[in-house]
Protein backbone atom coordinates (compact mmCIF):
# COMPACT_ATOMS: atom_id res chain seq x y z
CA UNK A 1 0.00 0.00 0.00
CA UNK A 2 1.48 3.43 -1.37
CA UNK A 3 1.89 5.49 1.65
CA UNK A 4 0.49 9.41 0.39
CA UNK A 5 3.20 12.00 0.38
CA UNK A 6 3.30 14.11 3.79
CA UNK A 7 4.66 17.69 3.81
CA UNK A 8 4.79 20.49 6.77
CA UNK A 9 6.35 23.76 8.00
CA UNK A 10 8.30 23.30 10.10
CA UNK A 11 9.38 26.24 12.63
CA UNK A 12 8.99 27.80 15.84
CA UNK A 13 6.35 28.21 16.28
CA UNK A 14 4.26 27.45 13.45
CA UNK A 15 0.76 27.93 14.74
CA UNK A 16 -0.50 30.55 13.08
CA UNK A 17 1.56 29.79 9.72
CA UNK A 18 -0.63 29.59 6.96
CA UNK A 19 1.01 28.05 4.68
CA UNK A 20 -1.39 24.77 5.60
CA UNK A 21 -4.06 26.87 3.95
CA UNK A 22 -1.86 27.28 0.52
CA UNK A 23 -1.03 23.54 0.26
CA UNK A 24 -3.98 22.10 1.35
CA UNK A 25 -6.41 23.96 -1.50
CA UNK A 26 -3.81 23.05 -4.10
CA UNK A 27 -3.81 19.54 -2.81
CA UNK A 28 -7.87 19.71 -2.59
CA UNK A 29 -8.55 21.33 -6.23
CA UNK A 30 -6.06 19.03 -7.83
CA UNK A 31 -7.39 15.67 -6.36
CA UNK A 32 -4.30 14.78 -4.78
CA UNK A 33 -3.73 12.40 -1.97
CA UNK A 34 -1.68 14.15 0.45
CA UNK A 35 -1.19 16.27 3.48
CA UNK A 36 0.68 19.01 4.66
CA UNK A 37 0.82 20.17 8.17
CA UNK A 38 2.51 21.83 11.04
CA UNK A 39 5.80 20.70 12.85
CA UNK A 40 6.64 22.82 15.38
CA UNK A 41 10.72 22.46 16.23
CA UNK A 42 12.13 23.44 19.07
CA UNK A 43 15.32 25.75 18.90
CA UNK A 44 17.42 22.76 20.76
CA UNK A 45 15.87 20.33 18.57
CA UNK A 46 16.49 22.17 15.45
CA UNK A 47 19.80 20.95 14.32
CA UNK A 48 19.14 16.68 15.21
CA UNK A 49 15.51 16.95 13.64
CA UNK A 50 16.76 18.67 9.82
CA UNK A 51 20.04 15.92 10.41
CA UNK A 52 17.44 13.19 10.46
CA UNK A 53 15.24 14.55 8.48
CA UNK A 54 14.77 10.87 6.64
CA UNK A 55 13.24 9.80 9.58
CA UNK A 56 10.59 12.47 9.66
CA UNK A 57 7.99 10.74 7.72
CA UNK A 58 8.70 14.04 5.53
CA UNK A 59 8.96 13.91 1.75
CA UNK A 60 9.83 17.53 2.53
CA UNK A 61 8.54 20.74 3.75
CA UNK A 62 8.72 24.45 4.07
CA UNK A 63 11.33 26.11 7.04
CA UNK A 64 10.42 29.01 8.92
CA UNK A 65 12.07 31.01 11.35
CA UNK A 66 14.29 30.92 13.55
CA UNK A 67 15.04 27.81 11.60
CA UNK A 68 16.30 28.62 8.01
CA UNK A 69 20.45 29.64 8.56
CA UNK A 70 20.31 26.31 10.27
CA UNK A 71 18.38 23.89 7.88
CA UNK A 72 21.13 25.33 5.11
CA UNK A 73 24.34 24.18 7.07
CA UNK A 74 22.81 21.18 7.33
CA UNK A 75 21.35 19.98 3.77
CA UNK A 76 23.51 18.14 1.25
CA UNK A 77 22.60 19.94 -1.43
CA UNK A 78 21.64 23.91 -2.31
CA UNK A 79 20.08 25.44 -5.05
CA UNK A 80 21.67 28.77 -6.09
CA UNK A 81 19.19 31.38 -4.63
CA UNK A 82 19.73 29.53 -1.22
CA UNK A 83 23.56 29.37 -1.46
CA UNK A 84 23.21 33.32 -1.91
CA UNK A 85 20.67 33.82 0.72
CA UNK A 86 22.59 31.26 2.89
CA UNK A 87 19.42 30.71 3.99
CA UNK A 88 16.47 27.99 2.85
CA UNK A 89 12.46 27.95 3.13
CA UNK A 90 11.79 24.87 1.15
CA UNK A 91 13.10 20.83 1.56
CA UNK A 92 12.59 17.68 -0.16
CA UNK A 93 14.43 14.46 -0.02
CA UNK A 94 16.47 13.06 -2.80
CA UNK A 95 15.89 9.47 -3.77
CA UNK A 96 19.23 8.77 -2.45
CA UNK A 97 18.39 9.73 0.88
CA UNK A 98 19.93 13.64 0.63
CA UNK A 99 18.42 17.02 1.92
CA UNK A 100 18.04 19.41 -0.55
CA UNK A 101 17.43 22.70 0.11
CA UNK A 102 15.88 25.84 -1.89
CA UNK A 103 15.19 29.66 -1.19
CA UNK A 104 11.68 30.79 -3.02
CA UNK A 105 11.29 34.03 -1.14
CA UNK A 106 12.74 35.79 -4.40
CA UNK A 107 10.80 33.91 -6.77
CA UNK A 108 7.74 34.58 -4.70
CA UNK A 109 8.38 38.20 -5.37
CA UNK A 110 8.47 38.40 -8.81
CA UNK A 111 5.97 35.90 -9.34
CA UNK A 112 3.86 38.05 -7.29
CA UNK A 113 5.20 40.93 -9.33
CA UNK A 114 4.88 39.17 -12.46
CA UNK A 115 1.21 38.57 -12.01
CA UNK A 116 -0.24 41.70 -11.13
CA UNK A 117 2.15 44.35 -12.70
CA UNK A 118 3.28 42.47 -16.13
CA UNK A 119 6.31 43.49 -17.77
CA UNK A 120 7.30 45.67 -14.82
CA UNK A 121 11.45 44.65 -15.09
CA UNK A 122 11.20 46.26 -18.47
CA UNK A 123 9.98 49.69 -16.59
CA UNK A 124 12.25 49.28 -13.92
CA UNK A 125 15.85 50.71 -13.94
CA UNK A 126 16.37 51.98 -10.49
CA UNK A 127 14.88 50.18 -6.76
CA UNK A 128 14.34 51.07 -3.74
CA UNK A 129 14.46 48.54 -0.63
CA UNK A 130 13.70 49.49 2.82
CA UNK A 131 15.13 47.41 5.13
CA UNK A 132 18.16 44.71 5.29
CA UNK A 133 16.64 41.54 6.56
CA UNK A 134 16.08 38.48 5.19
CA UNK A 135 13.23 39.41 3.07
CA UNK A 136 15.86 42.04 1.62
CA UNK A 137 18.51 40.37 1.19
CA UNK A 138 15.78 37.65 -1.73
CA UNK A 139 14.04 40.41 -2.97
CA UNK A 140 17.49 42.49 -3.71
CA UNK A 141 18.91 39.17 -5.24
CA UNK A 142 15.79 38.23 -7.49
CA UNK A 143 15.66 42.59 -8.86
CA UNK A 144 19.34 41.77 -9.45
CA UNK A 145 18.61 38.67 -11.50
CA UNK A 146 15.98 40.23 -13.36
CA UNK A 147 18.52 43.29 -14.73
CA UNK A 148 17.35 45.70 -12.55
CA UNK A 149 20.38 48.34 -12.88
CA UNK A 150 20.76 49.84 -9.50
CA UNK A 151 19.15 49.18 -6.19
CA UNK A 152 18.85 51.48 -3.30
CA UNK A 153 19.02 49.77 0.14
CA UNK A 154 17.97 52.01 2.87
CA UNK A 155 18.07 51.12 6.24
CA UNK A 156 18.34 52.75 9.69
CA UNK A 157 21.28 51.52 10.47
CA UNK A 158 23.78 51.38 8.03
CA UNK A 159 26.06 49.26 8.76
CA UNK A 160 23.44 46.37 7.79
CA UNK A 161 22.76 47.76 4.25
CA UNK A 162 26.43 48.29 4.02
CA UNK A 163 26.78 44.52 4.25
CA UNK A 164 24.01 43.64 1.65
CA UNK A 165 26.03 46.42 -0.69
CA UNK A 166 28.97 44.14 -0.12
CA UNK A 167 27.75 41.36 -0.45
CA UNK A 168 25.64 41.82 -3.59
CA UNK A 169 28.47 44.23 -5.14
CA UNK A 170 28.49 47.30 -7.20
CA UNK A 171 24.82 47.92 -8.47
CA UNK A 172 23.89 47.75 -5.01
CA UNK A 173 24.03 51.20 -2.99
CA UNK A 174 23.69 51.25 1.03
CA UNK A 175 21.74 54.43 2.39
CA UNK A 176 20.79 55.91 5.90
CA UNK A 177 16.82 56.69 6.31
CA UNK A 178 17.46 60.38 5.78
CA UNK A 179 18.40 60.00 2.40
CA UNK A 180 15.54 58.20 1.45
CA UNK A 181 13.67 61.67 0.13
CA UNK A 182 16.45 62.13 -2.89
CA UNK A 183 16.72 58.35 -3.73
CA UNK A 184 12.46 58.34 -4.21
CA UNK A 185 12.93 61.11 -7.13
CA UNK A 186 14.59 58.49 -9.03
CA UNK A 187 13.00 55.55 -8.36
CA UNK A 188 11.00 52.88 -10.57
CA UNK A 189 10.06 50.94 -7.76
CA UNK A 190 9.37 51.19 -4.03
CA UNK A 191 9.78 47.81 -1.94
CA UNK A 192 9.08 47.87 1.49
CA UNK A 193 10.60 44.78 3.72
CA UNK A 194 10.35 46.24 6.84
CA UNK A 195 8.08 44.96 9.77
CA UNK A 196 7.21 48.92 9.98
CA UNK A 197 3.29 49.36 9.31
CA UNK A 198 2.38 45.83 10.13
CA UNK A 199 -0.91 44.98 12.31
CA UNK A 200 1.01 45.50 15.97
CA UNK A 201 4.21 47.08 14.66
CA UNK A 202 5.14 50.89 14.77
CA UNK A 203 3.51 52.52 11.59
CA UNK A 204 5.96 53.19 8.28
CA UNK A 205 6.32 57.05 8.30
CA UNK A 206 7.23 57.64 4.73
CA UNK A 207 6.69 60.87 2.61
CA UNK A 208 6.11 59.57 -0.77
CA UNK A 209 5.57 63.24 -2.47
CA UNK A 210 9.14 62.98 -4.38
CA UNK A 211 8.11 59.72 -5.90
CA UNK A 212 7.08 60.07 -10.14
CA UNK A 213 3.38 58.28 -10.07
CA UNK A 214 4.90 56.13 -12.92
CA UNK A 215 6.61 54.30 -9.87
CA UNK A 216 5.60 50.64 -8.49
CA UNK A 217 4.96 51.05 -4.93
CA UNK A 218 5.00 47.27 -3.09
CA UNK A 219 5.16 45.96 0.51
CA UNK A 220 6.04 43.00 1.84
CA UNK A 221 3.83 42.66 4.67
CA UNK A 222 -0.04 41.38 4.22
CA UNK A 223 -1.65 42.22 7.49
CA UNK A 224 -3.40 44.13 6.61
CA UNK A 225 -3.56 43.54 3.17
CA UNK A 226 -3.72 47.11 2.41
CA UNK A 227 -0.97 48.99 4.28
CA UNK A 228 -0.92 52.74 4.58
CA UNK A 229 1.85 52.76 2.38
CA UNK A 230 0.21 51.39 -0.45
CA UNK A 231 -2.92 52.92 0.36
CA UNK A 232 -1.13 56.29 0.41
CA UNK A 233 0.53 55.55 -3.06
CA UNK A 234 -3.38 54.41 -4.37
CA UNK A 235 -4.24 57.93 -3.38
CA UNK A 236 -1.37 59.83 -5.77
CA UNK A 237 -1.82 57.39 -8.41
CA UNK A 238 0.64 55.02 -8.23
CA UNK A 239 0.81 51.46 -9.11
CA UNK A 240 0.59 48.86 -6.49
CA UNK A 241 1.27 45.39 -5.72
CA UNK A 242 0.31 44.09 -1.65
CA UNK A 243 2.32 41.75 -0.10
CA UNK A 244 0.30 38.39 -0.01
CA UNK A 245 1.06 37.19 -3.59
CA UNK A 246 4.71 36.94 -2.58
CA UNK A 247 3.73 34.14 -0.05
CA UNK A 248 1.75 32.12 -2.09
CA UNK A 249 3.95 32.19 -5.35
CA UNK A 250 6.80 31.47 -2.86
CA UNK A 251 4.86 27.90 -2.07
CA UNK A 252 4.56 26.79 -6.05
CA UNK A 253 7.63 25.39 -6.12
CA UNK A 254 7.80 23.37 -2.87
CA UNK A 255 4.17 22.06 -3.71
CA UNK A 256 5.34 20.95 -7.06
CA UNK A 257 8.73 19.05 -5.66
CA UNK A 258 6.07 16.92 -2.85
CA UNK A 259 3.37 16.14 -4.64
CA UNK A 260 4.42 16.37 -8.39
CA UNK A 261 1.79 19.19 -10.09
CA UNK A 262 2.70 22.54 -10.08
CA UNK A 263 0.03 24.58 -8.90
CA UNK A 264 -1.54 27.94 -10.15
CA UNK A 265 -1.90 31.07 -7.70
CA UNK A 266 -5.20 32.17 -8.44
CA UNK A 267 -8.02 34.41 -7.13
CA UNK A 268 -9.83 31.39 -5.35
CA UNK A 269 -6.67 31.37 -3.26
CA UNK A 270 -5.81 34.46 -2.82
CA UNK A 271 -9.78 34.43 -1.24
CA UNK A 272 -9.24 31.28 0.94
CA UNK A 273 -6.67 33.35 2.79
CA UNK A 274 -8.59 37.04 2.46
CA UNK A 275 -11.03 35.45 4.56
CA UNK A 276 -8.78 33.77 7.14
CA UNK A 277 -6.88 37.11 8.15
CA UNK A 278 -10.75 38.83 8.17
CA UNK A 279 -11.89 36.06 10.43
CA UNK A 280 -8.64 36.11 12.53
CA UNK A 281 -9.28 40.01 12.70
Amino acid sequence: MTKHPRAAITGWPVAHSRSPLVHGYWLKKHGLEGDYGRQAVAPEEAEDFYRSFTTSGLVGGNVTIPHKELAARICDHLDEAARAMGAVNTLWLGEDGSLWGANTDGLGFLGNMDQHQPGWDSRVGSAVVLGAGGAARAIIYSLLQRGVKTVHIVNRTLENARKLQDEFGPATMAHSWDKLGDLLGTADLLVNTTSLGMTGKPPLEIDLSPLATHAIVTDAIYVPLRTELLKQAEARGNPTVDGLGMLLHQAVPGFERWFGVRPEVDEALRQVIIDDLEAQG
